[in-house]
């Protein structure tokens, strides 16, 4: 049984002076003067300096006890913070007001308060559920439940024998801080300039780097036409690799993100990022377009949200061959993975890697749905991105084997991939732009191939699902009935299934326990689905398990902490990452997810441990994805 508790006074023997105004810090004085009447002047000259000086330092908590009348001030009953119990996991961000609210609990108990955070007011009280098991964490958990809270502020829950929680927020805008950090994380990867910003009283800031980006050593496909073309003063006459085919020459190919806790750039992991991150806008733009991300302008009349994206965008079609021939290239690489410097110290040459039949079908479902997206902002440049789409589909409708580049002389991310479900997604986004008949048949043609239209667990490596999206909710006419419907009912039954297996964890976790490289931005990915089956089908489970997936990555999860560095309790202080360890300063490059553990129990946070603590871009995007549908909207 829940019931809802009258506010209560707490004790008024204490009282914190963090935050408290002017006029009310003169009354605390002259209170306190008053009340040391029976002591002596100078004993009463000493208490109020002491205290002045405690409430100009700012807030340390303190108990003012009655005069004895010894002719001395009576005994402070100082206390230290209450240091919370985190064997409570709950988010650490907090909770929209309407949503629900729960927390796990990994002792046994079985009453709990939520009280207020500032006064320690009860204000909602109830029993828990439980106890579950659960054997991936071999642990024993209840459950509590306190949805029907709802009043905006800052609360903690406590358990009776075991203590309270951390600090959490009800609010309309608890996640808008979260979003505007790890969208704004994207922009701090930027690559072929320097980026600067201020978090926590921490500087974070890199020169431009990588402006040379990239040499054509190891292109050595480029045509006749265009090697005639180059100019003299672009060749550089040292190889790096007699094997290397290509031309000593280089080409631009500055801009674009970094790819991970490396400096490389990779065009497969860039295009299902930048998906996710279209999708976003495309249904939750009324929202974003207000956003400020405190970044350059670099797209002028842009909105933030897609002035970012565009960085990536500027890169990509310079990954286009520029011989004409629609191909793209499939990364830009050092040989081997640099140390842990800033990325202006990565003075290693960066190569083009040829071509692959993946990178280029991605590319096309890019561009087509860059040039939707940008075209009320910047018509001309929509245009280039779709034309650069159309040359890449017409070379790829020539050259159906599945290609992927020569990368032996590289030790750095293949991102190899077998391209079916590319061509696929890259044939709907273009007759989504276009509405184009012939792209439309391709795409129905391709689908066919699949009995299961839509996949519970995806990433780089299967972008069937963003295809399967892209044509069921599109509004153009001349789709097959029966397609639509079984892409629909596919997508309905994986929801459910991602709801079951929420309901089944102790954490809330989606995923139940499948564990594999990158889970988290897994956990994140999945609230695409959710959020697009609820439109296919409206459920509330299915945004209750959805924002259960945001609360398991800000703290309701094994570790009873946030996997995003900088943001909720007890981020991860190191993740794999290049300019964290490269820089002087302790504190992480904030924003990021880190991958998670390949286990229930697997995560460390060491910096060495690329497996369970590397951040990476299409995680990220994911991780936006999952916060933009939730953010209030509200300008930063």
């Amino acid at each position: 049984m829940v019931s809802v508790v009258e506010p209560v006074e707490g004790p008024a023997s204490t009282a914190s002076l963090r935050g408290v105004g002017g006029v009310a810090k003169i009354r605390i004085i002259c209170s306190l003067w008053l009340s040391l009447k029976g002591a002596n002047m100078k004993s009463r000259f000493i208490v109020a300096a002491v205290v002045l000086l405690v409430v100009i330092s700012g807030g340390l908590a303190f108990a003012m006890a009655a005069s004895t009348g010894s002719g001395q001030a009576g005994k402070e009953a100082i206390k230290d913070p209450v240091q919370p119990n985190t064997d409570i996991r709950l988010n650490s961000l907090g909770y929209l007001p309407a949503a629900q609210k729960k927390a796990t609990i990994i002792t046994k108990c079985s009453n709990f308060t939520v009280k207020e955070a500032s006064k320690g007011k009860a204000v909602y009280s109830g029993k828990v559920t439980g106890p579950f098991s659960q054997k991936d964490v071999n642990q024993i958990a209840w459950i509590a439940d306190f949805s029907k809270l709802n009043k905006p502020g800052k609360y903690y829950l406590e358990v009776p024998g075991l203590g309270r929680s951390i600090d959490f927020e009800i609010g309309d805008k608890v996640y808008d801080f979260a979003f505007y950090t790890s969208m704004r994380a994207f922009y701090l990867w930027r690559c072929g300039t320097e980026v600067n910003a201020i978090f926590n009283g921490h500087r974070f800031y890199h020169a431009a780097c990588h402006t040379d980006d990239a040499w054509q050593n190891y292109l050595s496909d480029l045509n006749s036409q265009y090697l005639n073309s180059i100019a003299p003063n672009s060749l550089d006459s040292t190889s790096c690799d007699p094997n290397a085919k290509g031309s000593n020459s280089r080409r631009d190919a500055t801009a674009g993100w970094h790819d991970a806790g490396d400096y490389n750039k990779y065009v497969v992991n860039a295009n299902v990022t930048l998906g996710l991150m279209f999708l976003a806008w495309e249904q939750f733009g009324d929202k974003l377009k207000n956003i400020k991300l405190d970044i350059p302008d670099t797209a002028p009349g842009y909105p933030d949200y897609l002035k970012e994206l565009k960085w990536e965008t500027d890169w990509l079609l310079k990954m286009q061959y520029p011989d004409g021939s629609g191909k793209v290239a499939h990364k830009i690489s050092t040989l081997r993975f640099g140390g842990f410097i800033l990325p202006e110290k990565e003075t290693e040459k960066r190569y083009f890697v040829g071509w692959s039949s993946g990178a280029t079908a991605d590319f096309v479902a890019l561009m087509a749905m860059s040039a939707r997206c940008f075209k009320p902002y910047d018509a001309n440049y929509a245009q280039t991105c779709l034309e650069a789409a159309a040359n890449s589909y017409e070379f790829l409708s020539k050259n159906r084997d599945n290609k992927m580049p020569d990368m032996q002389a590289f030790r750095t991310g293949p991102y190899a991939t077998l391209d079916n479900d590319d061509r696929m997604w890259a044939a709907v986004e273009l007759w989504e732009t276009t509405g184009e008949p012939n792209y439309l048949r391709a795409f129905e043609r391709a689908s066919m191939a699949y009995e299961d239209k839509i996949e519970f667990y995806w990433d780089w490596g299967n972008v069937k699902n963003l295809a399967m999206f892209t044509y069921l909710f599109s509004k153009r006419e001349g789709k097959r009935d029966d397609l639509v419907e079984d892409v629909r009912r596919d997508l309905v039954r994986t929801a459910d299934s991602i709801v079951v297996e929420r309901n089944k964890d102790i954490y809330g976790r989606c995923l139940g326990e499948e564990y594999r490289w990158g889970s988290n931005g897994t956990v994140a990915r999945e609230v695409l689905t959710l959020q697009l089956a609820n439109r296919a089908s409206p459920n509330p489970a299915y945004i209750e398990t959805a924002l259960d997936a945001i609360s398991h990555l800000f703290g309701r999860n094994y570790y009873g902490r946030s996997y995003v560095t900088g943001l909720g309790y007890k981020p991860p202080m190191n993740p794999h990452d290049r300019r964290s360890g490269g820089d002087r300063v302790r504190d992480p490059w904030p924003g990021y997810i880190v991958g998670g553990g390949h286990s229930a129990t697997g995560w460390q946070d060491i910096e060495k441990d690329a497996r369970t603590n590397e951040i990476c871009i299409n995680w990220q995007g994911a991780l936006v994805y999952a916060l933009a549908g939730f953010t209030s909207g509200a300008p930063q």
